[in-house]
């Protein structure tokens, strides 16, 4: 039997909604109209797409009848795995896969990104001695 994978397409990402969003810090669990009515939402990005397709770049000397076909070529995205994202939660879409619930939103509907950046080696130190 074959295993079934999600793949994102295009300028998507598929989000790990943050779970207790639907709490107060005290503790005291909102409505679902509660949290409808809240803009912004959070979570951890699982998968992204490849990015926006782009056209091959027509050059005003050739034909552009005669652009042969190239491989697609896409806008890279800013979004990575492992990423916490704040996004709109209205341009996120719901979805269940294997019974885990995922978010798929727009790149374009990502507010922030917090990423952790590997350690600098500071200036002065030389890493080939390693």
């Amino acid at each position: 039997m074959s295993e079934k994978r999600l793949i994102v397409v295009g300028d998507r990402v598929l989000i790990e909604p943050l779970e207790g969003e639907d709490r107060t810090n005290v503790g005291l669990y909102l409505p679902p109209t509660a949290i409808d009515k809240q803009a912004v939402q959070a979570g951890t990005v699982v998968a992204v797409g490849p990015g926006t397709p782009v056209g091959p770049p027509a050059e005003l000397d050739d034909e552009p009848w005669k652009i042969g076909a190239t491989e697609a070529r896409y806008l890279p995205m800013q979004a990575r795995p492992g990423d916490y994202a704040l996004f709109f939660r209205k341009a996120a879409v719901e979805i269940t896969f294997e019974g885990t619930r995922y978010l798929v939103a727009p790149q374009g509907a990502i507010l922030t990104l917090v990423r952790e950046e590997p350690q600098k080696v500071s200036e002065g130190f030389d890493a080939s001695i390693l």
